[in-house]
C-alpha cells in the first residue's frame, strides 16, 4: 500500500482550495442547484421545518433557505472578488512607484498612508457608508477607498528589497526605462507574494461585507445575501434559530476555506525561497 505524505501546507491549501472551488461552482450553477427561487415568498409556508420541498425550510416569508444561500454564494464572491481588484489595481501601482521612487514622493505618499491606517479600517469604512448611504456600491466603493493604504504599504516594503538585487542593477545598465523595470522585473517578482496575500484576504472582506450587510449598510432586502439572511432572522432567534444558524455556518465554512488556502500557499511560497 503507497501512501502520500504531503507537507502540512499543501494539505492545508489543498483542503481550502477544495471548500473554496465547491462554493465557486455553488455560485456560478447557482440557477441549477437552488430548488426554487429566493425571491419567492410563500405565507402559508413560512418558517416551515426542512422537508423534501424546503431541504433548510423557509424564513419569515416562506423563501427558501436554501435556495437563498445557494444565490447568496454568488452574491458574496463577487463582491469580495471586487473589492479585492479595486483594492489592488490601487495599491499595487502606489506600492510600485513609492517604493521604486523613494525620495520625497515616497514620504508623500507613506505619509498620507499614515494618517488613514490611524483610523480602523471598519470604522472609516462605516464612516464613508454612512456619507454616501447604504447599499451594495456605496460600500463597495468605501471598502475599497479604505483598504487599499494596509497592501501598498507591504507592496512598497517588498519592492524596497527588490530594487537594490543584482538583476536591478543589471536592467538599469542595459538600458531599461523605469517603467519596464517596474512592471517586467519588479512586478513579476512580489506577484507570488501578493497573489499569496490576496487568498488570505478574500475570507476578511467575505466576512467584513457581510458584517456591513447585517448592519443595513450593504446589500438591501430582498437581496439573498448572508448579512442580509442573518439581519432578517434576528426577530426569530429563539423560534426559529436555524435561521441564523444556516448563513452563519457558510461564513465559517468559507472563511475558514479561503484562510486554509492562503495560510497553505503562504507556506509553499516560503518553502521556495
Amino acid at each position: 500500500m503507497i501512501t502520500l505524505h504531503l507537507p502540512k501546507g499543501s494539505r492545508a491549501a489543498m483542503a481550502g482550495g477544495s471548500i473554496v472551488l465547491i462554493f465557486i461552482v455553488i455560485g456560478i450553477f447557482a440557477p441549477y442547484l437552488a430548488p426554487s427561487d429566493p425571491l419567492q415568498i410563500h405565507m402559508d409556508h413560512r418558517l416551515s421545518l426542512p422537508s423534501w420541498e424546503y431541504p433548510l425550510g423557509t424564513d419569515h416569508l416562506g423563501r427558501c433557505v436554501l435556495s437563498r444561500l445557494i444565490y447568496g454564494t454568488r452574491t458574496s464572491l463577487y463582491y469580495a472578488l471586487i473589492v479585492l481588484g479595486v483594492v489592488f489595481a490601487i495599491s499595487i501601482p502606489v506600492g510600485l512607484i513609492a517604493g521604486y521612487a523613494g525620495g520625497k514622493l515616497d514620504q508623500l505618499i507613506m505619509r498620507i498612508i499614515d494618517v488613514l491606517l490611524a483610523f480602523p479600517s471598519l470604522i472609516l469604512a462605516l464612516a464613508v457608508t454612512g456619507m454616501l448611504g447604504p447599499g451594495p456600491v456605496n460600500l463597495l466603493i468605501a471598502f475599497a477607498a479604505v483598504w487599499w493604504t494596509g497592501y501598498a504599504r507591504i507592496i512598497r516594503g517588498m519592492v524596497l528589497q527588490i530594487k537594490e538585487r543584482d538583476f536591478i542593477m543589471a536592467a538599469k545598465a542595459a538600458g531599461s526605462s523605469h517603467l519596464q523595470i517596474m512592471v517586467r522585473h519588479i512586478l513579476t517578482n512580489v506577484a507570488r507574494p501578493i497573489l499569496v496575500l490576496a487568498s488570505m484576504e478574500v475570507g476578511t472582506i467575505i466576512l467584513s461585507l457581510a458584517g456591513m450587510s447585517f448592519l443595513g449598510l450593504g446589500a438591501q432586502p430582498p437581496a439573498p445575501e448572508w448579512g442580509v439572511m442573518l439581519n432578517d432572522s434576528r426577530t426569530y432567534i429563539q423560534t426559529a434559530p436555524r435561521l441564523m444558524l444556516f448563513p452563519g455556518l457558510v461564513i465559517l465554512l468559507v472563511v475558514v476555506g479561503f484562510n486554509l488556502l492562503g495560510e497553505g500557499l503562504r507556506r509553499a511560497d516560503g518553502r521556495m525561497h
